[in-house]
């Protein structure tokens, strides 16, 4: 099992557990996480999963593709250190990383 820490705006953290090869998304649905809406499904074809990192945990995502970029300039507020959770492998070197919910998503 991988641990991933989910914070919302304010500032409350769930910890939830994830199998490698979901994707962050998908666990953030299963575990109820109300601020990852996903209306696509996990399609890369809006920004509804938006999440964001602190630079440690942006170093261990790593930076979005091409294609999910784009799609990041439709996201409410994206940051530097944006990724779509939908494109997010879960993978063991993840463990305990710590995910930053927006305030809202579009």
């Amino acid at each position: 099992m991988v641990n991933l820490i989910f914070r919302s705006i304010d500032g409350s953290e769930q910890k939830v557990e994830a199998q490698p090869g979901e994707s962050v998304m998908e666990v953030a649905k299963r575990h109820d996480i109300e601020e990852i809406v996903a209306e696509c499904g996990g399609g890369c074809a809006c920004a509804t999963c938006h999440v964001f990192f602190e630079a440690e945990g942006f170093a261990v995502v790593g930076p979005p593709s091409d294609i999910e970029s784009s799609m990041l300039d439709f996201a409410a507020d994206p940051h530097e250190n944006s990724r779509l959770s939908c494109q997010i492998q879960v993978e063991d070197h993840l463990d305990g990383v710590l995910i930053l919910l927006p305030e809202t998503q579009q």
